[in-house]
């Protein structure tokens, strides 16, 4: 009976080990493809069994979070939905997360180890911890200017300090509230078949995710670039520029849409925008020194991120003379987000040194301690700073007396390029109106904000269209906002063409 017993002890003890093996193996090894098997409803569950953390504007919250009783209790809800949806993104439990929803969303959810004061105790328990908080960069009277500047038209605008690269605006329009996405019943798949149905493509982030042909606020890029080589030494000597302008191996001939550029010098040619002259300059800078000065302002970069990615502007690096021509007055196949066209304006306002731009201040648990902060950093030096003094005084001059005259505030110093694109075949779409800008309070050390704002505006007569009549008094209400400025008004109308003309029987794309 004895060996009976034993031989039975023997037998359950290996039962024990195989057993603990076993569940050894499946909670250690096999853990992580239990949880990752879309069968596992579990995490799904968990993950909005308590509140999501909220995003932070201006010391207020915009996100929220409302507890439906329901499997997946919590549902995401948004303030002031269309006005921040192009920074928050929407946090769907049908259709994922997108924009700072998306790159935040360990942080958000609870579900970042950082958020764990003991980590190895909750991988063991896995508990879920409190979701934490994520404080933008964003100056909400600038997010509200620019929203309200741009109404019911298509386009979009970007705010930047220059000094740091903190955004202080992300506008697209039109927008939607994120919040309908919420939720998993039938409103959340009507509102999805319809927001992507929309022909105005209301989710679309215009201001990061669309390219535009930048028109004559890219002569910005090209006069540094002349500065920067020396093909220009002096902001008041004659360019030696024909009007019009062959365009180099063809017959095509270059104008302008306003008299007196032949000649003219780089301060006027810059003031009235004409395109014979920064077409021949982008031609005598040649393509090694073009392509390098726009890769410096930011152009080609695929790889930046705000924390969110950004498409990359396009700048040719394979041209011939007559679309280097071109491309030197933001036309054929140049394009750029309104985020890199504010780029390029911040570099100008901050000496030349081009920062990242950067949408989050910092990240803390729902305590309030800090787990994570963003600061300044330099990607590029875009110019020297003697360029980029003589670039603001060019910029200056364009607001004091040229084509953006609608974008003076009093009390400030402004700079400022207008520019309307052509694109389309034959040039037969209708033209975007930008204006790209910085402003300096008197008595202030160094410029506040530098603005780039593009309106599509496909209500508009083609003749109404400027960078200055209608995207300038867009970017002098968000300066003013961002400057403390309120209430001095947006001002309408005025200033000049920007700098339209055309390539005969050119395209300009």
């Amino acid at each position: 009976m004895t060996k009976y017993i034993r031989r039975a002890t023997v037998l359950c003890a290996l039962l024990l080990v195989a057993l603990l093996v076993n569940a050894t193996r499946i909670q250690l090894f096999q853990a992580q493809s239990y949880d990752d098997n879309p069968a596992n409803r579990r995490r799904t569950i968990a993950r909005y069994d308590q509140p999501r953390g909220d995003i932070v504007v201006g010391g207020g919250t915009v996100t929220g979070s409302k507890d439906t009783g329901e499997l997946l209790r919590h549902e995401r809800t948004y303030r002031n939905g269309p006005l921040y949806a192009p920074v928050t993104g929407f946090a769907s439990q049908l259709y994922g997360t997108t924009f700072l929803e998306n790159a935040e969303d360990a942080i958000l959810s609870g579900t970042d180890p950082i958020l764990a004061p003991l980590p190895l105790w909750g991988d063991m328990t896995r508990a879920q911890n409190p979701g934490g908080t994520v404080v933008t960069t964003l100056n909400p009277a600038a997010q509200q200017a620019a929203f309200k500047g741009l109404g019911s038209r298509r386009g979009a605008v970007a705010a930047i300090e220059p000094s740091t690269g903190r955004i202080l605006a992300l506008v697209s329009t039109p927008s939607y509230d994120p919040g309908e996405l919420s939720g998993t019943g039938s409103g959340a798949t009507q509102a999805w078949a319809r927001l992507n149905g929309d022909a105005g493509k209301p989710m679309l982030n215009r201001a990061i995710r669309q390219t535009y042909p930048p028109g004559s606020t890219f002569k910005v890029v090209t006069a540094a670039a002349a500065l920067e080589a020396g093909v220009v030494n002096d902001l008041d000597t004659s360019t030696a520029s024909p009007d019009p302008y062959r365009l180099p191996g063809t017959t095509t001939r270059l104008t302008n849409e306003i008299k007196g550029c032949e000649d003219a010098s780089l301060r006027e040619a810059f003031e009235w925008s004409c395109n014979t002259v920064f077409a021949k300059l982008g031609v005598d800078v040649g393509l090694a020194d073009m392509t390098h000065t726009a890769a410096d302002f930011g152009f080609n970069d695929r790889t930046l991120k705000i924390p969110f990615s950004v498409v990359p502007s396009n700048f040719d690096t394979r041209l011939d003379n007559a679309q280097l021509a071109l491309s030197s007055i933001g036309q054929f196949d140049t394009r750029a987000t309104p985020l890199q066209m504010a780029m390029v304006s911040a570099a100008v306002a901050g000496g030349g040194s081009v920062k990242a731009p950067y949408l989050v201040e910092r990240t803390t648990t729902k305590g309030g301690a800090t787990l994570s902060t963003n600061g300044p950093s330099t990607v590029h030096q875009a110019m020297n700073p003697t360029t980029a003094l003589l670039m603001r005084e060019l910029m200056t001059d364009v607001v004091t007396e040229g084509t953006g005259t609608s974008a003076a505030i009093p009390g400030a110093t402004v700079g400022g390029k207008t520019g309307t694109a052509q694109h389309g075949l034959d040039n037969s779409g209708l033209p975007y109106a930008w204006f790209i800008s910085w402003a300096q309070a008197d008595g202030s050390m160094e410029p506040a904000v530098a603005v780039a704002v593009v309106v599509e505006d496909a209500a508009a007569n083609r003749g109404d269209i400027s960078g200055g009549g209608d995207a300038a008094p867009i970017a002098k209400a968000v300066m003013e906002a961002v400057l403390g400025f309120g209430g001095r008004g947006a001002g309408g109308g005025g200033g000049g063409g920007g700098g339209g003309g055309g390539a005969r029987g050119v395209p300009g794309r």
